[in-house]
């Protein structure tokens, strides 16, 4: 079972994410510190839940990606 999360968490990051691509990674602190520097006004508890499920969405993406190009047998470019 996961977590569930706020919607407003999960809009804020995928937007970020998908804004953004290259900036995001699969380090949770690193993507904590980028945060800081991008949203204002969000308290810690935000700030990490936020940042976790960015992390988690650039996971899902390169994951969903490697399953595409192996099905259709393409090469992945990192």
């Amino acid at each position: 079972m996961g977590s569930i999360r706020p919607q407003y968490v999960k809009k804020i990051a995928v937007d970020l994410v998908s804004h953004n691509p290259e900036l995001f990674t699969e380090n949770f602190h690193t993507n904590k510190e980028l945060l800081r520097n991008v949203v204002t006004g969000a308290s810690k508890k935000d700030f990490n839940e936020i940042s976790g499920y960015a992390t988690r969405y650039v996971i899902k993406r390169r994951h969903r990606a490697e399953k595409e190009a192996e099905f259709t047998g393409e090469t992945v470019v990192e």
